[in-house]
């Protein structure tokens, strides 16, 4: 799939803001967020950046259904994934290296066609913790191919939308610095935040086609 107009983009992000509503997910939803490309009002959008803020499973409420019925072959349903949606989107069920299912690819496999110019941060963080997290831990190891774009707008929470944002997304109104300029805010050197800047961007550059990154803060 090809870039997206800003029109698209905003579309499908209300897309996948609805099937969070609608759907059962692996793991409850708390936040949905969009950062980068389409916040600064570019058209078209090369990819749409959207982040989830997650809740770690801590006891499955799988309605009942026991995770030995239904023979996916998978480690970790009803513990890290929850075992009703298993049931019900077993053709969504992914899983990390070692095999056990995992919630990020979950998610995205729900939410997101294969093909679509589409990245996914999942974290049970807040976008904003996870920001200055993110940061703090590049800084401190000097590898940033982990920096978090802090230039965010929150569409969605706790089941809530923010209308006057989508607006604004659509709109282009969002009045916001460069990435650079975004990293020295948060207390970034002018230098490092632009090494930074441009790790985040080659990062960016590389990826073809939906991608999903998780992480646990």
């Amino acid at each position: 799939m090809t870039d997206l107009s800003r029109d698209e983009a905003v579309a499908r992000v209300e897309d996948l803001v609805a099937t969070v509503e609608d759907d059962r997910m692996p793991v409850p939803v708390r936040e949905i967020w969009v950062f980068g490309d389409a916040v600064l009002g570019l058209d078209p959008v090369e990819r749409l950046d959207v982040y989830l803020t997650k809740d770690i499973l801590l006891g499955d409420d799988g309605d009942g259904v026991d995770p030995d019925d239904l023979a996916l072959g998978v480690e970790g349903i009803g513990e890290t994934v929850r075992a009703d949606w298993a049931a019900e989107y077993p053709e969504h069920v992914r899983t990390n290296s070692n095999g056990y299912a995992a919630p990020e690819k979950c998610l995205a496999a729900h939410l997101v066609d294969d093909d679509e110019p589409v990245h996914l941060e999942v974290c049970n963080a807040s976008f904003d913790d996870n920001v200055t997290q993110r940061l703090e831990g590049a800084l401190a190891r000097e590898n940033y191919v982990n920096v978090l774009d802090p230039r965010g707008a929150c569409l969605w929470v706790d089941g809530q939308r923010s209308e006057d944002a989508f607006q604004k997304l659509r709109d282009g109104e969002f009045v916001l610095p460069t990435l650079s300029g975004a990293l020295e805010m948060l207390g970034a050197d002018p230098d490092v935040a632009e090494e930074a800047a441009a790790a985040v961007e080659r990062y960016r550059d590389q990826q073809e086609g939906a991608t999903v990154r998780g992480d646990v803060v």
